[in-house]
């Protein structure tokens, strides 16, 4: 099993070198149809989300970003042992004006059942289902 870096999703998702692109797009293939098993981490998909949303860089929208990780993230042989949470995390970054990394939270704390967050930002004030205190 080998594990991706960020910039072998950017690659697929922009498509801004050609020949990189496709030997990118060729891995994810191999993943896809069990010729290969791969994974990746909770700090590489806020990486991809960050980096793609950048506005001096790519400035996607929060919809676009999420229509191009779902497909990726959901590859059969693509080992993600939080998978829903990503998922999740990933409807809640579309939905709400939140950041990725506080959707990666909310997903956590619905997941485990947490009764609020402590935090002074007030985005998580927004999504239902999420109490938030402050110290």
């Amino acid at each position: 099993m080998r594990f991706l870096d960020t910039n072998i999703f950017l690659r697929v998702v922009l498509d801004d070198d050609a020949s990189k692109s496709e030997r990118c797009r060729q891995l994810l293939l191999r993943i896809k149809n069990g010729d290969e098993d791969a994974t990746t981490s909770e700090s590489v998909i806020a990486e991809i989300v960050y980096v793609l949303s950048s506005r001096s860089t790519y400035g996607l929208s929060r919809q676009a970003i999420h229509e191009a990780l779902e497909p990726i993230l959901t590859l059969a042989h693509l080992r993600l042992p939080n998978r829903g949470l990503y998922l999740r995390a990933l409807d809640v970054y579309a939905e709400h004006k939140i950041d990725f990394e506080d959707a990666l939270s909310v997903a956590h704390i619905e997941d485990r059942g947490f009764e609020a967050i402590v935090s002074f930002d007030r985005e998580f004030d927004h999504v239902a289902g999420i109490r938030r205190d402050e110290p």
